[in-house]
Order: C-alpha cells, then sequence, then structure tokens
C-alpha cells in the first residue's frame, strides 16, 4: 500500500493530474478530496480557462483566487474581471504550462499553449494604455470616434481581413449580449480582435482615427511591441503546430525539431530591440521567451508556480 501511495507522490510531482485521480481511490481512503485538487490541477495544465474559477472547496482558496485571475468572465458583468483585468497572470500560467509540457516531453500540448500565447500577445502589448486586456466592456470611446473604419464590415479602405472586421463589429457590441452570446465571442473572434488592434496601431497601410485616442508619446513604444506580437505568430516556432495533431497535420515535432524552429524564430525577431529580447539567455527550456513576452508586455513576465503550488498541495495530502 505505502508503495502504491509513493507512486502517486512522485506522479504528483510530475504533474500527472489526470492519472492520479483516476488511480487515487484504489490506493487512498476517502480520495474525494485528492480527486478534487487532481480536477483543478488537470484543468490549469490543459489550459481549460472557461473552468479554472469552479468552486473546489479542497483546494486552498489562495490557489483557487490566483488560478481565477487567469480565467475569462463567463458573462458580461461577471466580477471580478479575471484575465480581462490583466493577461500578466494568465502568461505566468502560459509559461510554466509550456515548461511543464517540455520536461514532460508534451510537445503536441506545449506547441498548442504557444499558439494560444501568440494569439492574444497584442492584447498583451495593448494592456498598458488600455488600463486593461481588452476588455469589451471597457473599450476606449476613441477607438469608434468619427473617421475610424474599427468594426465597419466591407470597408475597402480598410486593412483588417473580413473575418477581423466581423469580430471587431462585434466587439464593440458584445458587452450587451447575454451570456450565451458573450462565451461565443470569446471562443471564436477576440483573439482576431487582438490582432486587428495590433494591425492598426503597427501595420496599417491607410490609417484612420482609431487610434488616435492613444497619447502621441505612447504610439511608437506600442507600434513596435505590437509590431513584434504579430511577428510572433508568424515565427517557426508558431507554425510548428500544422505539423501537430492539434494543427492540420498528424506528425508530433521532436525537441530537436522545436529548438531548431525557435533558434530560427529568435532570429527572426532579432529586427529590434524588442524583439531581441527573445535572445536573452533567462534560463527558460526555450530561452528568451519569458524576456520577449516581458518586452512585448512592457512589464517583467515570469513562469508561475501555480501549477508547483498545486503539485506540493497534492504531495502534503497524499503522505497524510
Amino acid at each position: 500500500m505505502e508503495s502504491a501511495r509513493d507512486l502517486l507522490i512522485s506522479l504528483a510531482r510530475r504533474y500527472a493530474f489526470g492519472d492520479i485521480g483516476a488511480l487515487a481511490s484504489g490506493v487512498v481512503r476517502d480520495a474525494d478530496e485528492i480527486e478534487a485538487v487532481c480536477e483543478f490541477g488537470q484543468r490549469l495544465l490543459s489550459l481549460d480557462a472557461e473552468d479554472f474559477a469552479v468552486e473546489a472547496r479542497s483546494v486552498p482558496s489562495d490557489l483557487r483566487r490566483r488560478a481565477r485571475a487567469c480565467t475569462m468572465p463567463q458573462t458580461p458583468r461577471e466580477q471580478p474581471r479575471g484575465a480581462l483585468e490583466s493577461l500578466r497572470p494568465a502568461y505566468g500560467l502560459l509559461l510554466e504550462v509550456i515548461a511543464v509540457r517540455w520536461h514532460r516531453r508534451e510537445l503536441s500540448p506545449m506547441v498548442a499553449a504557444l499558439h494560444i500565447a501568440s494569439e492574444y500577445l497584442p492584447l498583451l502589448a495593448f494592456e498598458p494604455v488600455l488600463g486593461n486586456a481588452g476588455d469589451p466592456a471597457r473599450w476606449p470611446e476613441g477607438l469608434t470616434a468619427p473617421g475610424s473604419r474599427f468594426g465597419v464590415i466591407g470597408d475597402r479602405d480598410c486593412d483588417h481581413t473580413r473575418a477581423e472586421q466581423s469580430a471587431a463589429n462585434r466587439t464593440l457590441r458584445v458587452a450587451g449580449e447575454p451570456p450565451e452570446g458573450w462565451r461565443a465571442y470569446f471562443d471564436r473572434q477576440h483573439s482576431q480582435v487582438a490582432g486587428a488592434l495590433a494591425t492598426c496601431v503597427a501595420d496599417c497601410r491607410n490609417p484612420c482615427t482609431a487610434m488616435e485616442w492613444v497619447d502621441p508619446d505612447l504610439r511608437e513604444d506600442l507600434a513596435l511591441r505590437s509590431q513584434v506580437a504579430l511577428a510572433f505568430a508568424e515565427t517557426p516556432l508558431v507554425r510548428l503546430r500544422h505539423a501537430a495533431p492539434v494543427g492540420h497535420g498528424f506528425g508530433v515535432p521532436s525537441p530537436e525539431e522545436v529548438i531548431e524552429a525557435w533558434e530560427r524564430s529568435r532570429t527572426t525577431l532579432a529586427k529590434n530591440g524588442v524583439g531581441g529580447e527573445a535572445s536573452s539567455d533567462d534560463g527558460f527550456p526555450l530561452p528568451g521567451l519569458p524576456s520577449l513576452f516581458s518586452a512585448v508586455a512592457g512589464a517583467a513576465l515570469k513562469p508561475s508556480t501555480l501549477l508547483e503550488d498545486t503539485s506540493a498541495h497534492l504531495v502534503r495530502l497524499l503522505r497524510h
């Protein structure tokens, strides 16, 4: 019995929450508490953001509070605003998940996490000037000032794709929709709004008034950080998704292929001071990734310890 318990402890230290949850009842009496913690940990590891905030009384309140900070609100008026208030906690978790997946050699979900990070990176760049992380209930009025083409569907002078125009149009009114519409918007369109904003400030060939609300003293810096955010989405590293089961193919990249793609990505990004931060040696499995995200965010970011602390709590429960 003790050897089986020791095995569960070893699995906990490897963040194998799903396996422990499935096995615990055969090893530990009254396994309900352990199973609840495992469910919480697995949601974090799987980036099941819709369910991070589900109450789990067996999970310490501090862990639940930190998880809720990474959650998108499920209704237009839900409080607190979680990842719409700031994306920085969510990016801390993304970095931790990427590192854990790397060490477990689970490269397909690792590449999926990188893809998620790339989609929302422009909003991380906009956060300092917006004062939030792109909350549709708090867009600045200047975004739709006279002469703005933001959210105008079919405007041929706008550099947004048709999908981006549709998403931008929806984001301006989704805060008034019922919860079902709100959730559908986040499932399908919010990441496109992130890219649309970055295009407006950094890559538009025919600028309108949509970005005139940004302080002129901040606009050049915002444009540079947004440009790097757009560039990251096109790097060889993020494009690995198309060679993985989470993309359109059937292959899974090897560790060597991931490192090689990241090295090529670092070279591609090193065209300015912001992208050049990817060349830093910060001790991360993909060296320079936290430094790059920090440069885009305009704030220091590092991997969270949410998974690590959940694992440690689980180990304590298993030892009792």
